[in-house]
C-alpha cells in the first residue's frame, strides 16, 4: 500500500480519536462496549476513507473484531449471512444473468430508442430505458455492464456527430446511479439501509413501499439530469440536427440479436421477469417475503426445462464481495445501536430545529460524502445508523431520515472515481467520452438539484404515500 497525504491524515485522525476513547475520564456516559465500538468504527472509516485497502477487508476485520471482544455475539455476525436481503440480493443477480443471456434488456432498450426523432427524443427515451433496467438488474455496476454494448452501437451509429457521442456516453452513468433508488435491489446500500431500519427501530420496508416511495422519484429525477446532461454538454445546433436511428443499424454493431422475431428463451425469460415482478408489488396481497419470491425466480430462471442460464454460471456474477460487505457492515450497525454508540454520538445534538432543517443537514451531508467514502454501500454503513439514531431524538420519522439520506447518496458524479458506472464509461477505448471537466461542471448543477429534490420528495411527496415527516 502506498502512503500518500490522504492516507496519513486518515491514520492520524482515526489514531488520535481512538486514544481520546481510551482515556476513561472523557466522554462521560460512554460505556465500555460503546468506546471500543466507537474506536472500531472510527478505524474503519478511515480505513475506507484514506487507504487501498479492499472495502470487504475492513468491513469484516471491523465486525471480526466487534465480535471476538464480545460486543456483538457469532450469531448476530454469521446471521446477517443469512439476511432475507442477502438472499434477496443474491437470486436478483442470478434473474440478472438470464436476462442478460438472452439479450432481451438490449431488445428492448433498442425498441424504445429506435423511435427517436430528435436529440431530446433520443435522451429521454434513453433514460427511460435505463430507468426500466434498475427492474431487472441489481447494482448500479451490473446495469453499467449490461448498458454498455448499447451504448457503444449508438456512438458507432452516431459517430459523425461526437458531441452527441460524449453527451450520451455522460448520461448512461448519470441515469444509472440516480435512478437506483427506484427499487430495493437497485443498490447494496438500500438492503444495507432496510436492515439499519429494521435493527434500530423495528419498522421494515418492503420491495413494493420501496417501489412506491422511490420510483417517483427516480423518474424524475433521472429526466431531470438528462435535460441538464443535454444542455450543458451539447450545443443549440447539435440539439437541433434530427436524428434516425434504427434497429437494423444498431444490430450491424451488436453482439446480441436486437431485431427479428423473438426466440423462446427470450419469450420465457421476459415472462419469468414480469412474473417475478409483478409477485414483488402484490406482496400486500399474496405475503410472500421479496426474498422467497426471488429465490422462485432463480430457481426458474436456471431450471434445466425452462430457465435460460445454467446455475453455476449464474452464481459466477454475483459479487460476493459486495454480500460480505454487507453481512459485515449489518453487524457493525448492531454494535453500534446496541452498544450505546449510536445514541451517544447524537445525544448532544440539538433537539429544537424544525424537522425541515434536519433532513436538509442530513441530504447535504449525504449529497456531498461520495468525495471522502467513494463506495456507496459504505457511505450507507457509516451514515445511515447516526441519521437513524439523530432523528429519534429530535422527533423526525427515521423512515423518512434514512430514505432521504439514502436517496441523496446516489449522487456521486464529481470525479471519474465517484461511482464504478463512472468509471467504466469514461473509459472507453476508441470512443469519445467525458473528462474531469466536463464532470465537475455537471455536478455544479447536477448536486444543488439532487438535494433540492429529495428534500422536496421528503417534505411534500412522501408524507402523502405514508411516510410523514414527523414521528
Amino acid at each position: 500500500m502506498t502512503w500518500n497525504l490522504r492516507a496519513l491524515t486518515a491514520l492520524c485522525v482515526a489514531l488520535s480519536l481512538c486514544a481520546l476513547l481510551a482515556v476513561p475520564g472523557n466522554f462521560p456516559g460512554l460505556g465500555g462496549d460503546a468506546r471500543f465500538t466507537l474506536a472500531v468504527f472510527v478505524l474503519a472509516t478511515c480505513a475506507w476513507i484514506g487507504t487501498s485497502i479492499d472495502d470487504t477487508y475492513i468491513a469484516l476485520g471491523a465486525a471480526l473484531a466487534l465480535t471476538v471482544t464480545g460486543v456483538i455475539s457469532n450469531d448476530t455476525l454469521f446471521g446477517t449471512l443469512g439476511d432475507d436481503t442477502v438472499w434477496l440480493l443474491i437470486c436478483a443477480f442470478v434473474l440478472a444473468a438470464a436476462v442478460s443471456r438472452t439479450g432481451l434488456a438490449g431488445r428492448a432498450a433498442v425498441f424504445l430508442v429506435s423511435g427517436a426523432r430528435t436529440v431530446r427524443q433520443l435522451v429521454h427515451l434513453t433514460t427511460a430505458a435505463l430507468v426500466v433496467t434498475a427492474f431487472a438488474v441489481p447494482a448500479t455496476s451490473g446495469r453499467a455492464a449490461l448498458a454498455l454494448p448499447v451504448f457503444m452501437a449508438l456512438a458507432k451509429v452516431l459517430a459523425d456527430r461526437k458531441r452527441l457521442v460524449v453527451m450520451l456516453a455522460l448520461l448512461f452513468p448519470t441515469v444509472i446511479l440516480l435512478s437506483a433508488v427506484a427499487t430495493l435491489i437497485g443498490a447494496g446500500a438500500h438492503l444495507i439501509t432496510v436492515s439499519v431500519l429494521f435493527e434500530a427501530t423495528g419498522q421494515h420496508i418492503g420491495f413494493t413501499e420501496w417501489l412506491l416511495l422511490g420510483l417517483p422519484l427516480a423518474v424524475v429525477s433521472s429526466h431531470l439530469a438528462a435535460e441538464l446532461v443535454l444542455l450543458t454538454m451539447t450545443r443549440r445546433e447539435d440539439r437541433r440536427g434530427p436524428v434516425h436511428i434504427t434497429a437494423q443499424q444498431i444490430q450491424e454493431h451488436s453482439e446480441q440479436a436486437v431485431t427479428g422475431p423473438w426466440t423462446q428463451s427470450e419469450k420465457r425469460c421476459a415472462l419469468l421477469l414480469a412474473t417475478v415482478v409483478l409477485l414483488w408489488c402484490s406482496e400486500p396481497l399474496h405475503h410472500l417475503p421479496p426474498a422467497i419470491v426471488a429465490l422462485i425466480g432463480a430457481v426458474v430462471a436456471a431450471s434445466p426445462a425452462l430457465g435460460t442460464v445454467r446455475l453455476k454460471d449464474a452464481l459466477k456474477t454475483v459479487p460476493w464481495s459486495l454480500l460480505l460487505f454487507m453481512a459485515a457492515t449489518m453487524a457493525m450497525g448492531v454494535a453500534l445501536a446496541d452498544s450505546g454508540a449510536a445514541k451517544w454520538l447524537v445525544s448532544g445534538l440539538p433537539t429544537n430545529e424544525p424537522p425541515v432543517v434536519f433532513l436538509a443537514i442530513v441530504i447535504v451531508i449525504s449529497t456531498a460524502a461520495h468525495l471522502v467514502l467513494q463506495s456507496r454501500s459504505a457511505r450507507s454503513s457509516v451514515l445511515v445508523p447516526l441519521v437513524v439514531a439523530a432523528s429519534v431524538g429530535v422527533g423526525v420519522n427515521p423512515v423518512a431520515a434514512a430514505l432521504a439520506s439514502t436517496a441523496a447518496a446516489g449522487f456521486c458524479h464529481t470525479l471519474p472515481a465517484s461511482a464504478k458506472p463512472v468509471t467504466l464509461f469514461a473509459q472507453i477505448p476508441g470512443t469519445p467520452t467525458y473528462t474531469p471537466r466536463d464532470l465537475l461542471r455537471l455536478s455544479a448543477f447536477l448536486a444543488p438539484l439532487t438535494a433540492a429534490l429529495v428534500l422536496l420528495f421528503a417534505v411534500a411527496v412522501w408524507p402523502l404515500l405514508g411516510v410523514s415527516v414527523t414521528r
